[in-house]
């Protein structure tokens, strides 16, 4: 048998059945990967460097033989923990042997990994250019001329849950929030995953966009596509600059909620979170909250009235949505009003819907 090349849109077509295996050191991994690979390293951190250094310093082939001495005694073990990837990654096909490898730029750590795991059995794909390639890839998907369709309104709206009710009733949907494993707000990562990477955060809605069939090889589908209307930075990440530009360009649909009923819905979502967190994500934005306002809230918290709390903060954040919603150009053309009673994702999506 001989290991196939493939394209990047190929491989993470692939990626969706079969898996991915990441043969770049750990520390390359964990800074940020392709969505869904295993960790599969063929030189720890350490080891990778005494190659490099080696390369650099003395030949191309004097790196070899010490990649050699390091890859030698793993061999059996890769064989065996690919094996046990397979099995796990597909336990409907426990005899599938196929699988994806790829390294830094497509060159002799993939290749030794391939070459070894074909010895053996396995049907072996790797990615022409590798992980280089792929970033390249990412990038240029945020330059393309994406139609989206943004859901606005204030905090307190339901807006998460009424983009995942538009995604169930059939609507293209990138859910920005979850790919940042953040809610946006000052407690948006109360509660939540880890948030990934810069780099990795990018990766993850290149990906989500191409299961969407939005990528450079294709032509840019005319439906357009919903996110919500967010601030340029979640938590610890940023959506990429050409990325958001193009968000603050597009059509607004602004959900128009009562303030008292988005209190009650905000004090329903945040009132069983850590007290001690949520008085530690208000000292935070305690410079732009107000002196008077930050004490409001932090002895209402330590009271136990969440909602008396809530009413000071989301006053705040009202004040800083309608700041950034009226920050940006042609206003008047993009922005389409949409009243709504209750925070109802399904109704409020059936709003939204009918509005179009």
């Amino acid at each position: 048998m001989a290991v196939t090349r493939l394209s990047i849109v190929q491989f993470l077509e692939m990626s969706r059945r079969y898996p991915v295996l990441d043969v770049r050191s750990p520390g390359e991994y964990i800074r940020a990967r392709i969505p869904g690979a295993y960790s599969f390293p063929l030189f720890t951190d350490d080891e990778r460097k005494v190659v490099g250094t080696t390369y650099k310093q003395v030949s191309r082939e004097a790196a070899i033989k010490i990649g050699l001495d390091y890859f030698g005694p793993k061999m059996r073990t890769m064989v065996e923990e690919a094996e046990a990837i397979c099995a796990r990654h597909n336990p409907e096909e426990p005899d599938s042997r196929i699988l994806l490898v790829h390294c830094w730029r497509g060159g002799m750590r993939s290749a030794a990994i391939a070459w070894l795991l074909d010895l053996y059995g396995f049907r072996v794909y790797s990615l022409a250019g590798g992980y280089k390639k792929f970033r390249h890839w990412v990038i240029d998907t945020y330059s393309l001329n994406i139609p989206f369709r943004m859901l606005g309104g204030y905090t307190g709206s339901g807006k998460t849950y009424v983009i995942k009710a538009l995604q169930a009733g059939g609507q293209r949907v990138i859910d920005l929030e979850a790919i940042a494993s953040h809610k946006g707000s000052a407690f948006g990562n109360i509660g939540m995953p880890e948030q990934p990477t810069q780099e990795h955060f990018e990766n993850l809605l290149a990906t989500a966009l191409n299961q969407l069939g939005v990528y450079p090889e294709a032509p840019v589908p005319a439906e357009p596509i919903w996110l919500e209307d967010e601030s340029q930075r979640i938590g610890l990440v940023n959506i990429p600059q050409v990325f958001w530009e193009r968000m603050r360009q597009s059509p607004v649909c602004f959900l128009d909620i009562p303030f008292e009923e988005r209190l009650r819905h905000i004090v329903e979502e945040y009132g069983s979170l850590d007290r001690e967190r949520m008085k530690n994500a208000i000292q935070r934005i305690s410079k732009r909250l107000g002196g008077l306002e930050t004490k409001i809230c932090v002895q209402a918290l330590e009271e136990g009235d969440i909602e008396a709390c809530f009413r000071v903060l989301l006053k705040y954040y009202d004040k800083w949505y309608h700041k950034g919603l009226h920050n940006r150009d042609n206003l008047t053309q993009l922005l389409q009003n949409i009243p709504a009673a209750t925070v109802d994702a399904d109704a409020n999506a059936a709003l939204l819907k009918n509005s179009l």
